[in-house]
């Protein structure tokens, strides 16, 4: 099950496509953001969702909310799908599925991760979630939509 609003968002550490360690704590320090975990890079729905936060990248980055995937891929397969599809975004790479654990966005036994987006406040409660494994493009309509509410 994800985190529920407004629980707090769990801190974490991981390797990013920018070459250096994202600290959620750290990097995200009195801003709001958005994370979003998905299965895998290349396939058909990570792809559509990765590529419609990338054309409505400028709705968050205009209220200053950074935006970051996950997923368990390895950060060289990362940093070719973020090339190839131009995202403006940071990938991080959650090769053990600690992190996704912690946000209620891994399936038990398969070790599979779901796609759960999160927008988080200032403060890092979860402002906002949704899960929806097959309908990628609704996660971005919901983050705006709840950004817009909160705006």
């Amino acid at each position: 099950m994800p985190l529920k609003v407004p629980q707090s968002a769990p801190d974490f550490s991981l390797p990013s496509t920018s070459g250096s360690t994202f600290k959620l704590s750290r990097d995200l320090a009195n801003q709001p953001g958005i994370i979003y975990f998905y299965p895998k890079d290349f396939t058909p729905g990570c792809t559509q969702e990765a590529c419609s936060f990338r054309d409505s990248f400028s709705v968050f980055r205009d209220l200053n909310i950074t935006v970051v995937g996950i997923s368990r891929d390895s950060i060289e397969s990362h940093q070719k799908f973020k090339e190839q599809h131009r995202l403006p975004f940071e990938l991080l790479s959650d090769r053990s599925g600690s992190v996704a654990k912690k946000y209620g966005a891994l399936v038990p036994f398969l070790k599979v991760v779901r796609r759960v987006t999160y927008l988080l406040d200032t403060d890092h409660k979860i402002a906002a979630v949704y899960e929806d494994m097959f309908g990628a493009e609704k996660h971005i309509r919901q983050m705006i939509e709840a950004v817009q509410k909160s705006a």
